[in-house]
């Protein structure tokens, strides 16, 4: 008999330079960097990386999911030594895999702290929130190696900061401290480094409190809305307001209420 194994198995036989913390009785996953001292990513570590949030997306006892680091680094970026042996093609397949945050149905926190650089910047900007320290230090540094960012970190960027910005970050080869980062719209939250850890605590139990159906429609939502006009995207509003209408829910809103 023949014995089928699928490749995620494979991929993902030995976690690479990081693993996953996930308690059912909190509803919330943690994927930990792990590769001290400065957590880099390998090409391999990204490719697995994809796999487990589309695992996570899939498992219905994970409503939330954080992406932290063990150390005082989030991410100096990414180990380049694999770039040496690799393929344009598989290079060009790595901002698949880096936008799998984006990509997951379910809000996705990125906790950063001391160095978030390259691909730590790239994957933390397709993550849905940032938690900023006053260690935290944001930077695409790929053309200090003859290189682009290639994994969405310009074009997201771009997105949230304008031109400007984004040139001044990718072409000067910036680095953007934590307060500044916030000022910009890049972080969500700024937060004393020592409060991280229950600031990520206080968002998680947030975003907790709301219908998972609800908030997987308004990520989706949100992102589709970002490539469209205003028209379009306020009739693309209406029809997902319209498919998640349920009366019953509007009764027992208006009832607690009643009771206050």
């Amino acid at each position: 008999m023949i014995q089928i194994v699928h490749p995620a198995q494979v991929l993902l036989s030995k976690l690479d330079g990081f693993r996953v913390e996930f308690k059912e009785s909190s509803s919330r996953a943690d994927i930990v960097l792990d590769r001290p001292p400065l957590n880099l990513v390998t090409l391999e570590q990204r490719e697995q990386l994809r796999v487990v949030f589309e695992a996570l997306d899939e498992d219905r006892r994970v409503r939330v999911i954080v992406i932290r680091s063990a150390g005082e680094h989030f991410s100096g970026g990414g180990d380049i030594s694999g770039l040496v042996e690799s393929s344009a093609e598989r290079v060009s397949r790595l901002a698949w895999s880096v936008s799998a945050p984006a990509r997951c149905g379910k809000p996705v926190i990125a906790a950063n702290r001391g160095y978030c650089f390259g691909v730590g910047f790239e994957l933390s900007l397709a993550c849905d929130f940032r938690l900023a320290t006053e260690t935290t230090l944001y930077a695409l540094s790929e053309r200090r190696h003859g290189q682009l960012p290639g994994s969405g970190g310009s074009a997201r960027l771009q997105k949230m900061v304008g031109t400007g910005r984004t040139k001044d970050i990718v072409m000067r080869s910036r680095q953007i401290p934590g307060p500044q980062a916030y000022d910009w719209g890049i972080a969500t939250e700024f937060v004393p480094d020592s409060d991280l850890e229950s600031a990520t605590d206080e968002m998680v139990g947030e975003l907790l409190a709301f219908s998972p159906a609800a908030q997987r429609a308004a990520k989706r939502l949100l992102n589709d809305m970002e490539d469209t006009s205003l028209s379009i995207g306020i009739e693309m509003e209406g029809h997902v307001n319209g498919r998640l209408h349920n009366p019953d829910d509007y009764r027992r809103h208006l009832e607690a209420l009643g009771e206050k």
